[in-house]
């Protein structure tokens, strides 16, 4: 059992009986027997099956965020969700759901020393890759719409980035003075691309659907952000496969797409920036 997952093992409980986790060897076992292996990767799932079915991120989707994470064309979205992470306060654990490669995790946990921090996903390409995000990161296999295998009031921090909001389960192992920071795209963000590429456009009840997705929480701060990106083809490329519409369109299909565009072609995010507490 690494250390990083040692720190973070007072804060897990077993998804089938919701008992307290202990580590023996490599597995993680409750006091019912329910049993857990770590995988030789660093990464332990604790997902049971039986969730609503869906598309987890596979290894292309995965590498090619990778590689464009890598190259810190959001790095000022982490630097904004960071900056809102450095003004909780209150114990408890950092939580990404639905965190991929673990690279906004680990951009929070640089800032909060100290604090151990968890990676939920159910893609095991993400779960390998955000066992090693940082030192502090454990990466769990868990279907985030189901109950999360976390203690009641463990986190100090929630993370959604780009990703679901499973509103109950956040409130309920948010921390007394716990943070849930969000983060979701605008109507502008990467508009060059939709259309061109067949990426997945912002329908427009999305604030409609944040707010349902926030209720019973209050916002405590948020800003809107926008900057150009100037990408080249391979950076499209990442770009487009590194989302759920990489589901939809064929590697032959996206390489055609791409190579009609201008190289390199500016490109717009924009998105919301939101931290909320509990009322």
């Amino acid at each position: 059992m690494t250390p990083a997952l040692a720190d973070a093992l007072a804060a897990l409980r077993c998804p089938v009986c919701g008992g307290p986790l202990a580590g023996r060897r490599n597995a993680l076992c409750c006091a019912r027997g329910h049993s857990f292996d770590i995988a030789r990767q660093g990464y332990v799932n604790l997902d049971t099956g039986g969730g609503r079915p869906h598309q987890a991120d596979t290894t292309a989707m995965i590498a090619a965020r990778e590689r464009f994470l890598g190259r810190d064309h959001y790095a000022p979205v982490a630097e904004a969700v960071t900056r809102l992470a450095q003004a909780a306060a209150g114990p408890g654990i950092v939580l990404d759901l639905a965190g991929g490669t673990g690279y906004y995790l680990a951009a929070v946990l640089t800032a909060l020393p100290g604090r151990a921090g968890i990676c939920l996903d159910l893609s095991k390409p993400a779960l390998r890759r955000a066992a090693r995000a940082h030192p502090r990161a454990v990466a769990v296999g868990s279907d985030v719409w189901r109950r999360f295998p976390l203690a009641d009031g463990s986190a100090a921090i929630v993370l959604s980035v780009f990703g679901p909001r499973h509103l109950a389960e956040t409130i309920r192992v948010l921390g007394p003075a716990g943070v849930f920071l969000l983060v979701t795209p605008g109507p502008r963000h990467l508009a060059e691309l939709v259309g061109a590429l067949g990426l997945l456009t912002v329908d427009t009840a999305k604030p409609q659907r944040v707010a349902a997705a926030t209720a019973g929480l209050e916002q405590i701060a948020g800003d809107d952000l926008t900057y150009p990106l100037r990408l080249g083809h391979a950076a499209l490329h990442d770009l487009a496969s590194m989302g759920p519409s990489a589901h939809h369109i064929s590697a032959a299909q996206l390489a055609d797409r791409v190579g009609a565009l201008a190289d390199p072609l500016t490109v717009t995010v924009s998105v919301t920036v939101a931290a909320y507490r509990a009322r």
